[in-house]
C-alpha cells in the first residue's frame, strides 16, 4: 500500500466523509488572515486536496475567490454535489493543474503530508503570487482529554502504532525552506454516537483495513463509548494545527 493508494482510498467512503468528517472553526481562519496579513475576502485561493469540501466552504462563506484541486473523482463528485458553483480541476500538489504567480493563498486542509515534499514545495512556490502563503492544516482529536487518550490508545494497537501522540507531530517535518508560523488552534462539537463511529471509518487507516476488522472495532468501541456518553451524543475536541509561511 503506498501513500498515494492510500490517499485514494478515500474515494470508497467519499459520502461518508462528506456526511461525518469535522469542519474547521472560525477561529482558524481568523489565525490565517491574521498570519498572512490580509483578509480571505476578495483572496484568489486554491484549495488543494479539496475532498468533499469542507474547507471551500468555509473559505468561501470569509468572501475567498475559490478554485479546488482534488486528484480523487469520488471525492469530486461528492465536492461537485456541495458546491456545484466552485470551479473544480483534477489534480494534486505534486503537479498543480494552476497558472504560475496566479494565487494569492495556497491551502492544503489535511491534505500536505500526502505529498511528494520535493515536488509539492517547488509546485507552491511556481503558482503563489508574491507575497502570497501557503497554509497547512490538520485537525486531531486532542489527546490530552481523557476519553480520546483511551481511544487513541486503542487505535494504536490496533493499527500498531508504537509513538504516543505528539502535539507537535504535525510541525516536525515541514520544508525547511521555508519560514512557518505556526499555531494550534482547539475547538469542539458534538455529535450522535453513530456519526463519531462514521467519522472514524472514514479514515485511510480503517479503508485499507478491511471491512470485518473495522466493524469488530466499532462495535467494540460503540459499548464502550456507550458507557462514557450515556445520552447517546459524543463531545469531540479537536486542535488544528496550522502552519503558514509566505512566499
Amino acid at each position: 500500500m503506498t501513500i498515494t493508494s492510500q490517499a485514494r482510498s478515500f474515494d470508497l467512503a467519499a459520502a461518508s466523509y462528506a456526511a461525518n468528517r469535522p469542519s474547521y472553526p472560525p477561529a482558524l481562519l481568523d489565525a490565517v488572515e491574521e498570519f498572512t496579513g490580509r483578509p480571505l475576502k476578495g483572496a484568489r485561493v486554491a484549495d488543494v486536496g479539496a475532498g468533499t469540501g469542507l474547507a471551500t466552504t468555509l473559505l468561501r462563506a470569509r468572501g475567498a475567490d475559490v478554485i479546488a484541486v482534488e486528484p480523487g473523482p469520488g471525492m469530486a463528485s461528492q465536492f461537485r454535489l456541495r458546491l456545484p458553483e466552485v470551479p473544480l480541476v483534477i489534480g494534486d500538489g505534486n503537479n498543480l493543474p494552476l497558472a504560475s504567480d496566479s494565487i494569492d493563498i495556497l491551502t492544503y486542509a489535511q491534505a500536505w503530508h500526502w505529498t511528494d515534499q520535493g515536488k509539492s514545495v517547488p509546485e507552491a512556490l511556481r503558482v503563489l503570487r508574491t507575497g502570497g502563503a501557503l497554509a497547512l492544516w490538520w485537525n486531531d482529536s486532542d489527546s490530552a482529554v481523557p476519553w480520546i487518550a483511551d481511544q487513541d490508545a486503542r487505535l494504536r494497537r490496533l493499527f500498531g502504532a508504537d509513538s504516543a501522540p505528539d502535539p507537535m507531530a504535525r510541525f516536525r517535518g515541514l520544508p525547511s525552506e521555508l519560514d512557518f508560523i505556526n499555531r494550534h488552534v482547539p475547538w469542539t462539537r458534538s455529535v450522535p454516537l453513530d456519526m463519531h463511529l462514521a467519522n472514524l471509518s472514514s479514515y485511510s487507516d480503517f479503508l485499507v483495513l478491511g471491512k470485518k476488522a473495522t466493524n469488530t472495532f466499532l462495535a467494540q468501541e460503540r459499548d464502550l463509548l456507550a458507557k462514557v456518553f450515556p445520552n447517546g451524543t459524543v463531545e469531540e475536541h479537536y486542535v488544528v494545527s496550522l502552519a503558514v509561511a509566505t512566499r
